[in-house]
């Protein structure tokens, strides 16, 4: 769920699978960076930075590349360029909420990148605030599905850690708390060996807009035109689809 939903990754060609997989190495890289330089460089005094570097290592970011990016950001290499985090709101096709999460040594040019890919998309941006209150700020953990466990398990591991929901997402559970509850609900899972993909703190929509397949289409397209800049860290929305619209998707896909 970190950022869209669990549709947001269906099936694509090729190329824009390898496209994409570069742009998402250069954000978790960004990421720990950022995680690095705010709390620290040491991953186990600083649990950010620790989420970060588990995420980079489970989409197979070199670690060369992670170890870089954490002396970038903790001062012990040079180069670790300025990051300002932006948020940008707005609507997409048929009414669907959008937050736009923008890690940007470039202000000018990332509200460009945005601007465009709304305009483009069908969609508008809309002023601060307009849409950020139909979302709140959680905890996410997202756990896959195993046969190892099921959600009563994964719910005994991190019901007493703060965990308020588990939210059945297709292939994974998201496991949602307090922002400041992550960390425990994220050790409550490893202590019961329970794997897990990533643990970050996100926007949890409060309302979904239920879409048919040529709105899910729709939006879609929207999330791949925003996240086509470098600038653009994660896109969160409202919308939701039942399975049979899924696999209605998928087939015509």
């Amino acid at each position: 769920m970190a950022g869209h939903s669990k549709w947001a990754t269906t099936k694509h060609k090729k190329a824009a699978i390898d496209a994409k997989r570069g742009k998402l190495f250069a954000r978790l890289v960004k990421n720990i960076e950022v995680a690095a330089r705010t709390g620290g460089g040491d991953p186990d005094a600083n649990p950010t930075l620790y989420d970060a570097i588990q995420k980079a290592k489970k989409n197979s970011v070199p670690s060369d590349n992670i170890e870089r990016a954490r002396k970038r950001g903790s001062g012990e290499e040079s180069g670790g360029a300025d990051w300002e985090t932006i948020m940008y709101e707005g609507y997409g096709p048929n009414g669907v909420a959008i937050l736009v999460e923008c890690l940007t040594d470039n202000r000018n040019r990332a509200a460009s990148d945005v601007r465009v890919a709304f305009t483009r998309s069908g969609g508008s941006l809309a002023d601060p605030g307009s849409v950020a209150y139909m979302f709140s700020r959680k905890g996410i953990v997202e756990v896959p599905k195993q046969d190892d466990y099921d959600e009563d398990s994964i719910l005994m591991a991190v019901l007493d850690a703060g965990a308020e929901e588990i939210e059945d997402d297709g292939d994974v559970y998201n496991v949602i708390s307090q922002p400041n509850d992550l960390v425990a609900v994220r050790k409550g899972l490893q202590d019961e060996g329970i794997d897990y993909n990533s643990a970050e703190v996100g926007f949890v929509p409060s309302t979904k807009v239920e879409l048919d397949a040529d709105g899910v289409r729709k939006i879609l397209n929207m999330i791949d035109a925003l996240e086509e800049s470098d600038d653009v860290q994660e896109v969160y929305t409202n919308f939701t689809a039942s399975d049979e619209v899924m696999k209605e998707f998928q087939a015509e896909d």
